[in-house]
């Protein structure tokens, strides 16, 4: 990029503009902390709006003694243009609001195009294109909603009488261009008073256009509402007559109303003398506030005959036009002794009466005098006829140094040039404004919706619309607080938005609970099951390497990843298998529950649940619960010990715990059949440890010993306790019984 050169110890970088600009160039400080000298510069783009700057010291330069650097890298975060085009007219809270604010409607627009799309190809009736419009119409709305209105500012509480404009917010330059498309584009029924619809655009934004033309009216209105303090007699000062003209030319009808009745022919004291001049003061004041306006309806304030049909509206516009030139022929100007009152209502009626000469000097932009010809010269205008044509000729008129925004806008719309009003659109507002307001463009205009929704090879078989939504969904990814809502824009790309979209998610980090959750319920939203499958994968050995091996397992399992679940159940076996005391086992329960027995069966998870169970058990025995649970412990022994799950390196730490199983004080726990069943997996057990692949349990000779001492106690109780049981026994009547 290039740049201006500052002083060296200012340390400044100042972008520099071929154009000619009014607004100061922004300064962005940078504080390097390096000594010089410095050898170079280089500068690169960051994430976002981030602009990074690393600055290089001469090899050659003496070492400073306290730690310099070869070089340093700061961050610069540019406060960019806003969304508006203009500095400072919306900043990046407010962007954010936008942006956000934009989605549902977005989004619904989208849904109700699909179910439009698919009722017209049954049945394409004239009516549902109608509804369609209607949609559109609703969606730019909401649009506008949200770009805001002029909020009027807290005034005093009594009226000033010589207050002409009302105090309000200044507006913004993309609300005043998203209404010019509504106007032109969407709304069918401004097409009919499209004068009237102009005159109320520039009632909000004529403000705006005082930065590309030297004067608008509403420039000289501020001028001469804060001169109207001072004036005594205002009809003596020829700006009054002015500013009542200008206001008139462009439609204000209530300003030129109000400025009329400061008029000093109204003061009391005065009217004897000034009769015939207040009387003709009065007449052009009625006359204007009676002018046919052809509307739907006029808002609370505003003046004129409202008109809805043509007929009515014409009939009405000749018999006012009549008044006025009969009010022009008067001999009653001949009694009005006041040179500039008659000159000035003179002018007023001229302007009326649509004298080109009066409307290009009561204007001073060329849109201020186009839409003086739409209200005076071409009152019955319906639609864009002829409007090209009186817009150039205005412009060459009223000529401006350089083109604004809102001018080259306005001449692609009255062009009908579609390309044009995007690449204003785009030059001017950036990428929301152009994914946004295609909808408008597309809205009634068949050609330009061929236009824009038409494959091209030289965009990779993508059309217009695609590729602007892609180009806005990768401006909301780069920032972090807006990457949540591209999804909406990348999900309307049929072509390439869903694999952009899965690598938005991809890249999104899973180590933060929220992001995560985030992720996977937009995957939810748009039936992404592979891809959330693939997150929860990754957050899974995210956190599994990170030492969170409870959320890995969590996050593998809702992942239904079954390949790492078995390996890390082997790797949980084959740990715990070397050492199963109580202390290492119960280090690792927990993550034996998470697991699940279904997991890894071959694996070994399916005898460390059955450990768990049995070991549950044992420490409820030890807590002196009945003899129930005791029996419930055998139970689980010898389903472990039968089990071809259970390794032979678990044998002996198995009959160890089950030596309090085995020494049970009132009766035998364990009958023949079982005891047998553990003295034989104790001789299997001596017999392996002469084969070479024998795996040694760390164990003493007396445990061993104490092992077969409690079995074969046990054996012998058992076998006294069944031989017992066999005794025949001679009930009185004689009949021999075996108990059972």
């Amino acid at each position: 990029m290039p740049g201006m050169a500052t002083d060296a110890g200012d340390q400044t970088m100042v972008p520099l503009s071929s154009e000619v600009v009014r607004d100061e160039p922004a300064v962005h400080p940078l504080r390097l902390g390096l000594r010089p000298p410095i050898s170079g510069i280089s500068i690169s783009w960051s994430r976002g709006n981030l602009l990074r700057v690393a600055s290089f010291r001469d090899h050659d330069a003496p070492d400073g003694g306290d730690g310099d650097v070869g070089g340093k890298v700061v961050e610069v975060r540019l406060g960019g243009r806003a969304i508006d085009g203009c500095g400072g007219g919306v900043d990046e809270a407010r962007r954010r609001r936008i942006a956000y604010g934009s989605v549902p409607a977005f989004a619904l627009l989208q849904g109700q195009r699909s179910s439009f799309a698919a009722v017209t190809r049954m049945s394409p009736y004239p009516s549902l294109r109608a509804e369609w419009w209607e949609n559109v119409l609703d969606y730019s709305k909401h649009i506008s909603s949200l770009l805001g209105d002029p909020k009027p500012l807290p005034n005093t509480v009594i009226d000033d009488p010589k207050t002409i404009l009302n105090k309000v917010e200044e507006p913004t330059y993309l609300k005043a261009a998203w209404e010019l498309l509504e106007i032109f584009y969407v709304d069918k029924q401004s097409l009919a008073w499209l004068p009237e619809r102009l005159v109320d655009w520039l009632a909000d934004y004529d403000c705006l256009l005082a930065r590309e033309s030297a004067t608008t009216v509403h420039s000289n209105l501020v001028t001469l509402q804060k001169k109207l303090v001072s004036l005594q007699v205002v009809e003596d000062d020829p700006e009054y007559w002015e500013g009542v003209s200008q206001a008139l030319a462009i439609g204000w009808l209530e300003i030129v109303v109000k400025l009329l009745r400061l008029h000093g022919s109204y003061q009391l004291d005065q009217l004897g003398d000034r009769e015939t001049e207040n009387g003709l003061v009065e007449t052009v004041a009625v006359l204007v506030s009676t002018m046919p306006r052809m509307r739907p309806d006029l808002p609370p304030g505003k003046l004129g005959q409202c008109y809805k049909t043509k007929p009515d509206f014409v009939k009405a516009w000749e018999k006012w036009r009549d008044q006025i030139n009969k009010l022009d022929c008067s001999a009653f100007w001949f009694q009005c002794g006041h040179r500039q009152t008659r000159e000035g209502l003179k002018s007023l009626l001229h302007i009326m009466l649509g004298k080109v000469n009066n409307l290009i000097s009561a204007t001073g932009h060329w849109m201020e005098l186009c839409i003086s010809h739409f209200l005076y010269v071409r009152p019955f205008t319906m639609g864009l006829d002829g409007t090209y044509n009186l817009a150039q000729k205005c412009m060459q008129t009223k000529p401006i140094s350089q083109a604004h925004m809102l001018t080259s806008l306005l001449i692609g719309i009255l062009g009908e040039n579609t390309e044009v009003v995007l690449a204003e659109c785009s030059k001017a507002f950036g990428p929301w404004m152009v994914v946004h307001a295609m909808e408008l463009l597309t809205a009634e205009n068949t050609q330009a919706e061929a236009l824009l929704h038409e494959e091209r090879y030289n965009l990779g078989g993508i059309s217009i619309v695609e590729l602007n939504r892609l180009v806005y969904a990768q401006v909301l990814s780069s920032e972090a607080l807006t990457w949540q809502i591209a999804p909406v824009y990348l999900a309307s790309c049929p072509k390439q938005g869903f694999g952009l979209l899965d690598i938005l998610l991809y890249m999104q980090p899973v180590q933060h609970q929220r992001v995560l959750l985030k992720s996977l319920e937009i995957c939810r939203l748009y039936e992404l099951e592979s891809t959330s499958s693939t997150i929860m994968k990754i957050a899974g050995m995210y956190h599994w390497k990170h030492g969170r091996k409870g959320s890995g397992i969590f996050w593998l399992q809702q992942a239904r990843d079954e390949i790492r679940l078995s390996r890390i159940a082997q790797q949980l076996f084959d740990f715990i298998g070397k050492s199963i005391s109580d202390d290492s086992f119960k280090q690792w329960e927990g993550m034996i529950e998470l697991l699940g027995s279904e997991v890894g069966t071959a694996g070994g998870l399916e005898f460390l649940h059955k450990y768990r169970d049995y070991k549950k058990f044992l420490q409820h025995i030890r807590d002196g619960i009945a003899v129930d649970v005791a029996r419930q412990a055998v139970e689980s022994l010898i389903q472990l010990m039968r089990s071809p799950s259970t390794p032979p390196r678990f044998w002996l730490p198995l009959l160890h715990d089950s030596l309090k199983l085995l020494d049970w004080r009132d009766r035998p726990l364990l009958n023949v059949p079982e005891t047998n069943l553990l003295l034989s997996k104790l001789q299997e057990l001596s017999m392996a440890k002469l084969r070479p692949d024998f795996y040694q349990i760390e164990t003493s000779s007396q445990d061993l010993s104490s092992i077969r001492l409690a079995l074969a106690r046990n054996l012998g109780r058992a076998i006294l306790e069944e031989g017992s049981l066999n005794v025949p026994n001679i009930n009185p009547h004689g009949i021999h019984v075996r108990e059972m």
